[in-house]
């Protein structure tokens, strides 16, 4: 396989040169050939590794995103709840309250009764220990 255009034909008609010359070109030519290639994949190795510094970027800020939304939803949770903890101990403080002022008013209307008809009381007082008597036996 002769090459025609590797090397011109010097004047003195040796090809010596040239045949010489031709593998050096063609080792020269695969050698850039492997730079280029070297430079092409270094090319993409950093923009691979700017991409993935990218998305690490991303991900630490949609990680804070997230932190921040758990947080909000948190506190506004918390928030809820205290104001339902406030509103039942209000009901609870209310029905305790109604509660003490009804069994006051029955208290006081025992008593009435009580000096209205003081018989009437004393005997309904030896029933009802009878009946707890006879019950408990």
């Amino acid at each position: 396989m002769a090459d025609n255009d590797d090397a011109p034909v010097r004047a003195n008609g040796t090809a010596s040169h040239a045949a010489a010359a031709a593998p050096r070109r063609r080792a020269a030519a695969a050698s850039g050939g492997r730079r280029a290639r070297t430079a092409a994949l270094k090319l993409d190795a950093d923009s691979i590794e700017g991409q993935v510094a990218q998305l690490q970027q991303d991900l630490k800020s949609i990680t804070s995103t997230l932190g921040r939304m758990g947080h909000t939803a948190g506190d506004e949770l918390k928030s809820t709840a205290r104001a339902r903890a406030d509103d039942l101990a209000a009901r609870g403080q209310s029905v305790f309250e109604s509660a003490q002022d009804e069994f006051g008013a029955f208290e006081r209307q025992i008593k009435d009764t009580i000096r209205e008809k003081p018989l009437t009381a004393v005997a309904g007082a030896i029933a009802l220990g009878f009946l707890i008597a006879v019950i408990t036996r």
